[in-house]
C-alpha cells in the first residue's frame, strides 16, 4: 500500500501600494533551473511525528526560506496536487527584503539519477513577491486555490471590519 504524503507550508502576504501580494519559492536542485512558468510553491515540507500541521507549516517555512512566521495565521485548508501529496496551508502578514535573500536548507541529490555524483543544492534558490495574478502564472496549478482562498478570506474580513493593511 502506498504511503500516504502529507505536507504543510505558509503562504506569506503584504500589501503593497494597496495592492495584495504573495511571497513564492522556486525550487532549488538540478530538474528545473531554467523553468519560470508552472513551477513555484508556497513554501512547504512534509510533518514530522508529534508534530501538528501547523507547527510544520512554520517550521518548514524557515527551513526553506530563512524568514521567521508570526501570528495571526489565516487557515487555508488543502489540496491534492497532482502527484497525490495532500498539502495544507495557512497564511500569514509579513514582509521581507530581496536585499537579504533567502537561506535554504540544502538538499544531496544524485545528479545525474544513477551517476553515483553527489552535489548539495539548496532547496529553495529563490523566492519573490508577486500579484496573485503573475504569482498564479508561476504556481503549480494545484497551489492556485489558495491564492483564491486567501483573497476570498481578506475580503471577507475587509466587509467585517476587520483592517487588513
Amino acid at each position: 500500500m502506498p504511503s500516504i504524503r502529507v505536507s504543510a507550508g505558509l503562504l506569506m502576504y503584504r500589501f503593497q501600494g494597496g495592492s495584495l501580494e504573495v511571497f513564492i519559492a522556486h525550487p532549488g536542485g538540478p530538474w528545473f533551473p531554467h523553468r519560470d512558468h508552472g513551477i513555484w510553491t508556497i513554501p512547504k515540507g512534509e510533518i514530522e511525528p508529534g508534530e501538528s500541521a501547523l507547527q510544520a507549516a512554520c517550521r518548514e517555512f524557515t527551513e526553506e526560506v530563512g524568514i521567521s512566521s508570526s501570528p495571526p495565521f489565516i487557515e487555508l485548508g488543502s489540496i491534492r496536487q497532482r502527484g497525490g501529496k495532500t498539502v495544507f496551508a495557512w497564511a500569514f502578514e509579513g514582509d521581507w527584503d530581496p536585499a537579504e535573500g533567502i537561506q535554504s536548507n540544502r538538499v544531496d541529490i544524485e545528479w545525474p539519477a544513477g551517476s553515483g555524483r553527489w552535489a548539495s543544492w539548496p532547496e529553495i534558490d529563490r523566492a519573490a513577491f508577486f500579484s496573485p495574478g503573475a504569482a498564479k502564472e508561476r504556481m503549480k496549478l494545484a497551489q492556485h486555490p489558495f491564492i483564491d482562498r486567501l483573497t476570498e478570506a481578506l475580503a471577507h474580513r475587509r466587509l467585517e471590519g476587520v483592517p487588513v493593511a
